[in-house]
């Protein structure tokens, strides 16, 4: 066939454009699917407030594109304060104002450090991975900072400290409880007395699980940092609380 006949041939004029189309379908996917690094001021644009733009949120420096979460992300959701920033401490402080909507992890526990490092996880399972926030966690060329090292260096010591929080509390039996609006809270040991018992400090997560109720045998009872219940009786195998 001559170059004339394949200029001006209908078929030849689809295979181009055909192919043309399969190019540009290539770059587009390569283009989307590309990891973007945004800056503070770009990843508060996609906050929620305007329609034409995904929603965007951070946490410990990865992006993710949570529109599918609409109704949660944004704007008037629940979960809207995390949008278009990270606000990574707030996943476990629960301070969702102010100085509450920042990265920093300083002075969090272990295992609080942990539950955010669970938080990122489950969003790269749940939700579409866009790219990286430069600042604490990436640099301007996307790599990981110290930072970030020393945080995932954090969240492992955090689970190696569950872990073994989990085996000495096995050995010593926790204490019955149950709740309820009318009654109240009530804690009760099968076999022994309750006692309150306090957690290490990088085990607890928050003011109220500093302490856990064990059950604790008579002769047991003059271990230190045993706490009886207040109003209880000293043998008593139920509290109120």
């Amino acid at each position: 066939m001559s170059l004339k006949t394949l200029a001006t041939s209908p078929l030849s004029g689809i295979t181009v454009l055909v192919v043309l189309l399969a190019f540009l379908l290539r770059f587009y996917i390569k283009f989307d699917t590309a990891e973007r690094l945004f800056s503070d001021e770009e990843l508060a644009l996609f906050n929620g407030t305007d329609e034409g733009l995904p929603i965007l949120l951070g946490i410990l420096g990865s992006v993710f594109d949570v529109t599918k979460g609409k109704s949660h992300y944004g704007s008037g959701g629940g979960y809207n304060h995390f949008a278009g920033r990270d606000a990574s401490r707030a996943f476990v402080s629960g301070n969702f104002t102010g100085d509450g909507l920042t990265d920093s992890l300083r002075g969090l526990s272990s295992t609080e450090v942990k539950s955010i490092v669970e938080w990122r996880d489950f969003y790269h399972k749940s939700y579409k991975y866009v790219g990286k926030l430069v600042g604490r966690y990436y640099d301007s060329q996307g790599n990981p900072s110290k930072y970030l090292k020393a945080v995932e260096a954090k969240a492992a010591r955090g689970a190696q400290l569950l872990e073994k929080q989990k085996i000495e509390e096995a050995k010593q039996p926790s204490c019955n409880s149950r709740w309820s609006q009318d009654e109240g809270g009530e804690v009760w040991c099968d076999v022994g007395y309750p006692r309150l018992v306090e957690r290490p400090l990088e085990i607890a997560l928050a003011g109220k699980m500093s302490k856990r109720c064990a059950c604790f045998k008579d002769s047991q009872l003059d271990q230190p940092g045993l706490v009886v219940y207040e109003g209880c009786e000293y043998h008593a195998t139920r509290c109120e609380v």
